[in-house]
């Protein structure tokens, strides 16, 4: 059995929907990072499909790579930002984060 484009997508779909509902439904800021890059391996995997499948180029994987960069920078961020709410308030829920202290 060989592997298509339409078995690839459907991994995609998978990782974007998972992504979405972890995004909704989750109240954890680390949960909330979590769907967000799932939500963008989805988008790395859709660059490399289509590349390998429609063009046969490697630019879909070049552009994945500055994908997969890009997350790593906003993970780096994001949970720097995160440590300094639970400094903050103790709790890392979005919910109870609410209010700025000054």
């Amino acid at each position: 059995m060989t592997i298509t484009i339409s078995h690839l997508l459907v991994v995609s779909i998978v990782l974007l929907a998972s992504g979405l509902y972890c995004v909704i439904t989750r109240k954890n800021a680390v949960a909330l990072l979590m769907g967000i890059e799932l939500i963008l391996n989805a988008a790395n995997l859709n660059l490399v499909a289509f590349s390998r499948f429609v063009t046969g180029d490697i630019d879909g994987q070049v552009f994945a790579l500055f994908g997969i960069l890009l997350a790593a920078a906003e993970t780096v961020v994001a949970l720097a930002i995160v440590l300094q709410v639970f400094r903050a308030f103790d709790t890392v829920d979005v919910d109870r984060t609410d209010k700025l202290r000054g």
